[in-house]
């Protein structure tokens, strides 16, 4: 009897595994016939019993099938999963016919986003499509990196914020290879992308030398100043800094991450804290000539001169042609004038104390005028030129004051 049950249970499973062959022959002939509606509807009918017990040769059929009916009608999406579904099974007939199908879709909705994004400025659709784009293609992360920038763009901050939780989830960073090579001409550096055989090719040809691969920053710190922004954006202040404090705790001698922090607190006016963020990042980076010249900024905004001068002389100790710090540095000693002049105004009918006064405040300018003076040498303009040709007109300097006036008027 025993016997007599399995024969009829084998029988059975014959039946269903000959209709679900049945349908999908239907569904075949009628994409052939460019009826998708009707191949759609038979595969459909079906699905449930192809993978729930159907064989792997029918259910890779069904998936090509299914992918195949719905990218006609542009149903992109669910085109790309019966696709993706397919490839990723191994051993299957159909990955020749049903890759291309699917690289097409991803270069079309691609260069959409693409055109979307530079030229008709709609962000939001772009976002879409670039989502769409990773959907096709989920091993090209960059597309949901892409998403994420334009949906910012688009003032979408909550779907924005999606994307890059979703790029943290999956672990991605950005960091590329890339191809470059030195034009033989020119003698300057290509990029030729990912594109290695293209590399390979011109550097064959004779026409560059030196082939390298370089590798592109991590996005990783990016993604959390991102975050926190959109978040800052949002009103959520302390969402903000608490994506920050957390993506420190898996590396906290990240320098990008603590200068992407300390911004957040610019914005937010909180100086001390920037403070903070930045002499941690000194003590990570001492050689960095950037990071003592903001320290210096930070002193100067709060009152501490001689640290801010401090600063600055260190930052241009580590880089001599630093303009912004020698201008900084004039600036901290000019300051001084200010205490001077409210003296001044209160002694004007006190000659000998406003003789005394005036002499202090021409001693300021001369020694700010040589940092102005190397300022203006590494990075001239109307500003460093006009506050020089002040100065040398209050020292009396008519040699001085006359050039940098003709300078001055040439520039206005």
């Amino acid at each position: 009897m025993k016997k007599q049950i399995l024969a009829l249970s084998l029988g059975l499973m014959s039946l269903g595994a000959m209709a679900q062959k049945s349908e999908l022959k239907l569904a075949e002939k009628a994409i052939k016939k460019q009826e998708f509606t009707t191949a759609l509807s038979t595969l459909n009918s079906i699905e449930s019993s192809v993978l729930a017990s159907g064989e792997d040769k029918y259910k890779s059929k069904f998936y090509f099938l299914k992918g195949k009916a719905l990218a006609a009608q542009k149903k992109y999406e669910e085109a790309g999963k019966s696709f993706n579904t397919l490839l990723a099974m191994k051993g299957n007939k159909y990955v020749n016919e049903a890759q291309p199908i699917l690289n097409q879709m991803i270069q079309e909705v691609s260069q959409k986003a693409i055109d979307l994004y530079n030229k008709n400025k709609d962000y939001q659709k772009a976002a879409d499509n670039f989502y769409l784009t990773y959907v096709l293609s989920p091993k090209d992360t960059s597309y949901a990196y892409n998403a994420a920038i334009s949906a910012t763009q688009a003032k979408d901050y909550d779907k924005a914020i999606g994307y890059y939780r979703e790029l943290q989830e999956v672990g991605y960073t950005g960091i590329e290879k890339q191809y470059v090579a030195t034009d033989k001409a020119t003698g300057k550096l290509e990029n030729f992308g990912n594109d290695k055989a293209r590399r390979d090719l011109m550097v064959k040809s004779g026409s560059y030398v030196k082939p390298e691969i370089k590798t592109t920053e991590s996005k990783t710190a990016t993604i959390v100043k991102n975050i926190a922004l959109i978040l800052k954006e949002q009103g959520k202040t302390d969402e903000a800094i608490a994506a920050f404090k957390e993506a420190r705790k898996s590396d906290p001698k990240d320098l990008n991450l603590i200068l992407n922090e300390a911004q957040l607190y610019v914005e937010m006016d909180e100086m001390d804290k920037f403070g903070e963020l930045m002499s941690e990042a000194v003590a990570l980076d001492p050689e960095n000539a950037s990071l003592y010249y903001n320290l210096g900024v930070v002193n100067f905004n709060q009152g501490r001169m001689d640290d801010a001068k401090k600063y600055y002389t260190k930052a241009i100790e580590l880089k001599p042609d630093y303009a912004d710090a020698y201008m900084n540095l004039a600036v901290v000693v000019l300051n001084q004038e200010k205490a001077i002049v409210d003296e001044m105004n209160k002694n004007l009918s006190n000659f000998k104390k406003y003789d005394e006064l005036a002499a202090k405040q021409k001693e300021v300018y001369r020694e700010a005028i040589p940092f102005l003076e190397k300022a203006d040498s590494l990075n001239r303009n109307v500003d460093t030129v006009k506050t020089l040709m002040n100065l040398y007109e209050v020292l009396e300097n008519s040699e001085k004051a006359s050039e940098y006036r003709e300078l001055y008027n040439s520039m206005k």
